[in-house]
């Protein structure tokens, strides 16, 4: 029987935290540790949500750039499904913008390299 996997997408702002860790740092540690195949954090440069009354981005003289960013994770769906439970609490208690969705995805090749 063929595995299904999916990819879990997360967007979230680059200062938006949980404890001391940002969002997606706290994310991607704990997906790491939940032995997840695979995450990948991606800078947005422009951006706006349903909680900016403005469109962001990213320009040279600003030191604190509040920027969306992207949290990709492919792994089986059903383990997507439990690590999103793991994970759903904390960003609904976080009172800030954040969107997630996940969607089935064709794996055409999956295989580690050599460490």
């Amino acid at each position: 029987m063929e595995e299904i996997y999916s990819v879990l997408r997360l967007y979230v702002s680059n200062t938006d935290k949980i404890g001391l860790d940002t969002v997606y740092e706290y994310i991607v540690q704990k997906a790491h540790k939940q032995g997840i195949s695979g995450a990948t954090v991606y800078k947005g440069v422009m951006g706006y949500g349903l909680s900016s009354d403005k469109i962001v981005s990213a320009r040279f003289w600003e030191i604190s750039e509040k920027l969306p960013v992207v949290v990709e994770i492919i792994d089986k769906t059903e383990v997507l499904q439990s690590f999103y439970k793991t994970i759903e609490n904390e960003l609904k208690a976080l009172g800030k913008g954040c969107l997630v969705y996940m969607i089935p995805i064709n794996v055409l090749l999956h295989q580690s390299g050599k460490k």
